[in-house]
Order: C-alpha cells, then structure tokens, then sequence
C-alpha cells in the first residue's frame, strides 16, 4: 500500500466526504502508540487522536493491529531515511558511529524521548506474545546492529577506530547503549545527559 499517495474517504454526512491522507493518520498513530504502547491504546482513545470516527477507521485498516503494523513499518521507513540523511556527510568510520550516537541522543530527550521509541516499545509490549511482531522487531534491530558494525569496520579500515576491537561484539555493544538511551529517554532526561552518554561512547572505539 502507497500510504503517501493514498487517500480514504470519511463520511461527514450525505453529501459531504472528507479525504485524509494515510501519511498523516499514521503519523498520528505513531505517537500514541508511541507513547501508550499497543495494549493501552483503546480505539476510541486512537480514533480521538487521528481525528476520525471509527468507522472511517476500518473503511482504511482490517483491525488495530492493521493500524498499529502500518504505524510501525512507516516508523522504521522515516527513521532509516533520517538516519541515511546523518550517514551522508560522515568521512570516516567513527565520524558515522558519532553520527549514529548523536541521532539517539536527539530522540532520546525532551517531548520526543518521553514518548519513546516504537521500536523498543514493541520489543517490550509485544515480542513475547505476537511471533510476528518479535520477527519484525528482530529484523529492525538487526539493521541497527549491522550499521553499527559496518561503520565499526569502515573505522578500523580508515584508521579512526582502533584495530584491537572486535567488530561483532562492539557493535552490539553499541546497540544496547543506543536502545537504552531510549529507554531513558522515557524518563525526561536532559539533552547534555545523553549528550554524555555519546562522548564516553566514542572513548570505547580508541
């Protein structure tokens, strides 16, 4: 499904259709259950939020679990373009790591780290229940973790991450750093806080 193209009709009355544009109604989603997880969101809580009644609701998704993988897979899609766009201009391997950490510390304060990331909520509220979900979840931090060891190794082949590392094991390291600056994040810390967190990272690539 095109959700950027894509647009369904809302009764409003005879007469009277209203277009939405999936983008936008699963931008919505992300953040409620982003904030609330999968479990608490009720449908009229997300109906409320996205602006629409129920019944426009399930003209566009089969169920909440419909809404909730759609939210999820346009989540991942708009992180790894912006995680792309921070890529882009790094020299070196540990310019990329740099530029990785510093992404998270952005997510992982302020109105957007107290929301969370969808990801990791996921990860707690639905991978023990949902095969499904554990196997999308899975599949997402493998990508993360993979990135992180590319630029491990890109690093140690341009000489700005010490040789001495081993690549699979420091990145993953990483990974658990990352995630768990999320995970912080939910509890209102401080940009300089994870700001921190990223400059005592970078020591373990020397």
């Amino acid at each position: 499904m095109n959700t950027s193209t894509e647009g369904v009709a809302e009764s409003r009355g005879p007469g009277r259709p209203r277009e939405f544009v999936l983008d936008d109604i699963l931008d919505k989603a992300i953040v409620v259950f982003s904030e609330l997880g999968f479990h608490a969101t009720s449908l009229a809580r997300l109906t409320q939020a996205l602006g629409i009644t129920e019944g426009s609701l399930y003209k566009a998704f089969k169920d909440k679990r419909a809404i909730f993988l759609a939210a999820f897979e346009r989540y991942v899609g708009l992180r790894n373009a912006r995680m792309a766009q921070e890529l882009a201009n790094a020299k070196t391997g540990r310019e990329s790591v740099e530029a990785i950490l510093r992404l998270y510390a952005e997510y992982s304060h302020g109105v957007v780290g107290r929301r969370g990331c969808l990801v990791v909520g996921s990860a707690i509220d639905l991978a023990s229940s949902d095969a499904d979900m554990a196997k999308r979840v899975a599949g997402v931090l493998k990508v993360h973790e993979k990135r992180l060891m590319d630029a491990i190794r890109q690093g140690q082949e341009d000489g700005s991450i010490s040789a001495r590392l081993d690549v699979e094991s420091a990145g993953r390291l990483l990974l658990c750093i990352v995630q768990g600056m999320r995970v912080l994040g939910k509890t209102g810390r401080s940009h300089g806080e994870m700001l921190g967190v990223v400059e005592n990272a970078l020591k373990l690539l020397d």
